[in-house]
């Protein structure tokens, strides 16, 4: 609980407000007399797909639970206050250890039980194709196994919530009627199926695409095709990567006039975040490349990225400099949205009752915002 209450301007209306804390919650907001240096206030970010940060992987072993926490805290400065791990595409037990080191962590962890909302299972029910498999590895792709999956959150404890898969297997429809009856929120993603089969799995209960225009062929039919059916399917929100590789400027302008409310921001950060540009190994996509910019790419095959080395909050950032959206729109598509689409607490945004999971910003004309400040669960982290 912190000694002061907060003070700043609301991130939408720009009032001099006061934010009062208790047990981790936020109990009072009260106006507060115009202060002329003081800082922006805003919902902490929530990014339901980081693969790791600052050189820890979440898919690379051994990993342990303090490196857990250490990218717990390596997000806190970047203003990501809840966060899923991602376990990609592996060997059958490389994907239960890696789940059960993420849950050990939650469990030994108070600050990561806090911060991980979930665990985000992605893979290994994808498309076998190139293009689509991304940098998911062929050899272990296999059709949608409800068996399989239930030793998988056995071993997580039940904090798997999320998992992409395609629905172009035949099993999918059956299997995501199984995940959605235990809470788990199906997304699409990695995919080649048939419009038709993304209706089908939207009937089933599938309920997002996975950082939609990203992991599919370089080249598609006009019409019909993937992208589009889900664009125009209406049950279906829609995770996009901001980062300025992912995706062209056109493209997320698009998404986000279909999707409106439903358009939200993910990182697909990688542990190459935070690294010197280079050629490295990674179990993400074998022999990768990082340049002087943050783009990460398969070394051998430049067209295809292999994850993100830019954080959630560049995304924020890159929206608001390239006026894709006003500011406030930007920083709800990184917190409030994918809280939403999630069922978390954290969805009612700055508002009395909600988790005081907080940053502090300020905005420049040449630089966009500076994160200065961090706060989770009512206690500063970090700034």
């Amino acid at each position: 609980m912190p000694e002061q209450p907060l003070r700043g301007r609301h991130y939408r209306t720009l009032q001099p407000i006061e934010v009062r804390v208790a047990e981790g919650m936020i109990r009072a907001i009260q106006p507060v007399a115009d202060q002329a240096a003081l800082p922006l206030i805003a919902p902490g970010l929530v990014d339901l797909q980081v693969n790791g940060y600052a050189a820890i992987d979440f898919n690379h072993f051994p990993f342990s639970v303090d490196e857990v926490a250490q990218v717990t805290r390596e997000l806190w400065r970047q203003g990501v206050t809840t966060f899923m791990p991602t376990v990609i595409t592996a060997d059958s037990d490389v994907i239960e250890q890696a789940v059960k080191t993420l849950a050990e962590a939650c469990e030994e962890h108070p600050e990561v039980a806090r911060a991980v909302c979930g665990i985000h299972l992605e893979g290994p029910f994808l498309s076998p194709e190139d293009g689509p498999r991304g940098a998911h590895p062929r050899a272990h792709i296999k059709a949608p196994d409800a068996q399989l999956f239930r030793r998988w959150q056995a071993a997580a404890g039940g904090r798997i919530t999320l998992l992409t898969l395609s629905p172009e297997w035949p099993t999918a429809p059956d299997f995501i009627r199984t995940l959605t009856a235990m809470g788990v929120v199906v997304s699409l993603g990695h995919t080649a199926a048939t419009p038709e089969q993304i209706i089908t799995a939207v009937e089933a209960g599938a309920r997002m695409s996975t950082h939609l225009g990203n992991g599919a062929h370089l080249q598609l039919p006009r019409h019909p095709n993937y992208i589009w059916q889900q664009l125009a399917q209406d049950e279906l929100a829609c995770a996009l990567i901001a980062d300025g590789d992912h995706l062209p400027l056109s493209v997320l302008k698009v998404c986000m006039r279909v999707k409106g409310e439903q358009a939200f921001l993910v990182s697909d950060v990688t542990r190459f975040a935070g690294m010197a540009a280079g050629v490295y190994d990674a179990p993400i996509g074998g022999r990768v490349r990082l340049s002087e910019n943050g783009r990460l790419a398969m070394a051998e095959q430049p067209q295809l990225l292999a994850g993100s080395a830019k954080g959630l909050f560049h995304g924020v950032n890159h929206l608001v400099h390239h006026a894709l959206a006003p500011l406030p729109q930007a920083l709800e598509m990184a917190s409030i949205r994918p809280a939403r689409q999630m069922g978390l607490p954290s969805q009612q945004g700055l508002n009395i009752g909600a988790p005081a999971d907080l940053i502090l910003l300020t905005p420049s004309n040449t630089h966009g915002l500076t994160l200065t400040a961090t706060w989770k669960a009512g206690r500063k982290v970090w700034g």
